[in-house]
This record gives structure tokens, sequence and C-alpha cells, in this order.
């Protein structure tokens, strides 16, 4: 793990310049590891929210179903190897370290990303250990990424905002035409997307390949879920939809197992960082959103709770909207500002001036962890401590729970 994350850049540290908008090396490596991705069935979900909440759904229901389920997801929290599970379970460190020890020649002599590597992984993990299904979230836009080398049975597309703009485009159009690139020939595609001029653009994208477009039914009765995010309802409805797709093509997925899943979504996938509750007394929530309208959805949840005084601990990167996130934080809070431990991480100094202009107001902190145990230290019982602004933040204190 030292020799991957060291060797080759990754987006999830570095940014745009670890961003390879090409898939070459991508279908070279399917190549080199005699086509896996066409050796199991998939899902294949994109978006700008949600997209991982929904994956893991997914997957969770696929399994109640008694299908033997694959998931990628990206990034990870704490362990690499959540992005790549089988039932809910971890790849295992030996099979990292096999394939790595066997392919690594190649991926040096083709200087492969750390992404096209980790997806070759996933794909070959997959392949080797006979699944029934794997559901596949799109790391990042849709078009270029490693993942849409697939042809799945059906596709996915949460949601459209603004974010990466620097590479998808400054646009909602440019941005949705980057997802739609997901979209194959005469595989059903289900979008999630509520705004008319989106709907109708995806449609006409479809339309060009043979596909049918399908929108969720935003009012059929919802299943209770152990992920309380209340985003998580319309993720559920699109959700429902894809399972919906998946039966008329044959797969037999009961009631039952739909309700059993959304209900077990954790416990069976091993999902974090979705308004997770740390604690009680007082009561910590993290969430990994870190776009503006992300932000919105789960600070409207958290002006809903029942609290005497709101502490945040909040750290973001530089390739965000910064100025957006932060007017959609609540001024009456207390802020402990940090910055996670990544190149492309906001100096905490940096990030608290950037506040005052929104009258945002509190102290710097040395690292993520020690601005959390500020938080802790000062919390009274009937207080709430939320923990966010980047997924990288949340994997600080996770891994901080842990220790």
């Amino acid at each position: 793990m030292e020799w991957l994350f060291a060797q080759f850049p990754s987006y999830q540290k570095q940014g745009k310049q670890a961003y390879k908008a090409d898939l070459s090396n991508t279908h070279l490596l399917m190549d080199h590891l005699g086509q896996p991705q066409t050796g199991f069935r998939s899902i294949h979900i994109a978006g700008t929210n949600g997209k991982g909440s929904s994956s893991h759904m997914l997957a969770s229901i696929l399994q109640e179903a008694g299908y033997k389920t694959g998931l990628y997801t990206s990034p990870h929290l704490v362990d690499f190897r959540e992005r790549i599970r089988v039932d809910g379970k971890m790849i295992s460190e030996e099979s990292v370290m096999e394939f790595f020890k066997l392919h690594r020649p190649f991926f040096e002599a083709n200087q492969l990303s750390f992404f096209e590597m980790t997806v070759g992984l996933a794909f070959d993990y997959f392949y080797k250990q006979k699944v029934d299904i794997a559901v596949v979230e799109v790391g990042l836009g849709g078009r270029l990424d490693s993942t849409n080398v697939l042809t799945p049975m059906v596709s996915a597309i949460t949601n459209i905002s603004l974010d990466h703009t620097d590479i998808l485009g400054d646009s909602l159009a440019a941005i949705a035409n980057e997802k739609a690139g997901i979209i194959k020939e005469g595989v059903p595609v289900v979008v999630g997307e509520e705004d008319p001029c989106l709907i109708e653009q995806f449609e006409e994208i479809a339309k060009q390949h043979s596909a049918l477009s399908i929108l969720p039914n935003r009012t059929e009765e919802l299943h209770p879920m152990d992920l309380k995010g209340i985003y998580q309802r319309k993720n559920q409805q699109l959700v429902r939809a894809v399972v919906t797709q998946l039966v008329k093509q044959g797969f037999d997925i009961p009631k039952r197992a739909i309700g059993q899943g959304l209900a077990r979504v954790s416990a069976n996938t091993g999902l974090q960082g979705r308004w997770q509750q740390l604690s009680t007394n007082p009561r910590v929530i993290c969430d990994t959103a870190h776009n503006p309208e992300g932000i919105k959805t789960v600070m409207e949840q958290l002006r809903d709770l029942d609290f005497e005084d709101l502490h945040m601990v909040i750290g973001m990167v530089s390739d965000k909207d910064i100025d957006a996130v932060l007017s959609a934080l609540p001024k009456e809070a207390v802020y402990y500002f940090v910055s996670p431990a990544i190149k492309r991480a906001v100096a905490a100094e940096s990030l608290q001036l950037q506040a005052r202009a929104h009258q945002l107001a509190g102290t710097t902190a040395k690292s993520v962890e020690h601005g959390y145990l500020q938080a802790m230290t000062k919390a009274k019982a009937n207080d709430v401590i939320f923990v966010g602004g980047s997924s990288f933040v949340v994997a600080e204190v996770l891994a901080a729970e842990l220790n």
C-alpha cells in the first residue's frame, strides 16, 4: 500500500493533476487482465451527490435477495480495502498484495494511475470471486472515468450539481454531459435529477443510444432505513427504480429483500460517514457532504435537531467552492477550523479567515483530531457536534475513534 500511494498520484490526494481524461490506459489494463469486466454482470452509478449511498443500498438489497454481490466505491475513509467488497466483506490484504506483486511490472511500464490500478484490482477480484453482480460507483464524472469500460445491466445517474468544475465543466449542462457518458447502447438508465432541463438533456442522450430513460417514482411509500440522512429518501427512490429494472431483466428480488436491504445498509455493506452518529451526550454527527448542494441538505437536517449549542468541526480542500459551502453553514455555531492531512487541504488559518466574511467565528486546531477533541471537551451533554466539510475530515475522526 505504501508503494501504491507513493509511486503514483491519486485524485484523492492531489486533485486535478492526477486526473487522466483518457480511457486508453484502462482499456490496455483490461486487455492485460483478460477483460475481467466482461465476466460479471454490473450496475453503474454516476452523479454529483448520493452515488455512494445509492451503491451501498443496492448492494445491500442484492445481498438480502441471495446474490453474491460485488461493491466498488471511492474514496475510502479509513482502510483502502473499503473500496472493494464482496457481500460486505472487504477484499483481503493477501488478495491486494498478490495482485500488485503479479502486475507491478506492467503498472510501472505503462505508468498507470492509482485509480486505474484500483479499478483493475476491483474488476479482477470480482471476476475471480465469481460474483453474481457488481455495483460499481463512478469515481469522477463518467464519460472518461476508468470504471466506464463496463457494459452494465442498468445505469443510474443520481443528480447534478456544481462540483469538480475545474475538470467537468462550469455549468450544470456541461457536468450532466460528462455524467451521461456512462449511458450505453440499449442499456436502461435511471435518472434521479429533478431539473426539467437536465432531465430533457439526459432523455435526448439516452435516445441517441436507444436506451430507455426512467425517472424514479417520487410518490411511493418509503421503506424504513438505517441511513438517517434526509437526502437518503431520494436515493431510495432511485434505487428502487433500478431494482425494478433488474427484476424486468430476470432478477428475483422480493419485497422482503428490498425492505430488509434498506433497513440494514450499514450492517450489510459497512457504509460509514453518511449522517453517522458517533456518540451521544454530546451527540456527534459526521457527514461526508462536501459541495454546496450536499452541505445545504445536511445543514437543513442539522437545524432540525434539538440541542443547546452547536459545535462545528470543519475542514475543506482547495478545489471546492469554499465560499458557497461556508455561506450554507449556520452562523450561530462555535467553529473549530481544521486542515486534513492531504496536499489539497486548505490551511485551518486560511479557512478561518475566509469564514469571517460569512460571520462564522471560531478557533483553529493543529490537526483534525485535535479540533475534534477540543469540541468534545467544550461541548455539554445536550449540545451537538458536527464533523464535516470534507470526506477527509470525517475519515480522520473515524480513524481517531477506532484508535
